[in-house]
C-alpha cells in the first residue's frame, strides 16, 4: 500500500513541477488551470518536495531481508551458525 501512495506522490510531485517549468508549463496549465495561481518557484518547490517524499515512500516500503545464517567453522568442521 505504500508503494502506490508513493507512486502517487511522485506522479503528483512531478506534474506540478512541470507546471513551474517555462516551455511545459503551458500544457500542464491546460489541463490543471488552478495551478496557474501559483508563482512557478512554488510550483518547482512543491513538486520537488512531493517527488522526495514519494521516493522516501518507496524506499520504506522494500520488503524486509530475513536474518541470514552463516555457519560458524572449526577447522573444517561446522559447529553452529550465527546470525548476520
Amino acid at each position: 500500500m505504500k508503494k502506490v501512495i508513493g507512486y502517487i506522490f511522485g506522479a503528483v510531485g512531478l506534474v506540478i513541477f512541470l507546471g513551474g517549468i517555462k516551455p511545459v508549463d503551458i500544457f500542464v496549465l491546460k489541463l490543471l488551470p488552478f495551478l496557474g495561481n501559483f508563482k512557478s518557484l512554488y510550483l518547482i518547490v512543491g513538486g520537488i518536495v512531493l517527488i522526495i517524499i514519494g521516493i522516501v515512500l518507496l524506499k520504506t516500503s522494500g520488503v524486509k531481508k530475513a536474518d541470514e545464517e552463516v555457519p560458524i567453522y572449526r577447522g573444517k568442521n561446522i559447529v553452529g551458525y550465527r546470525r548476520r
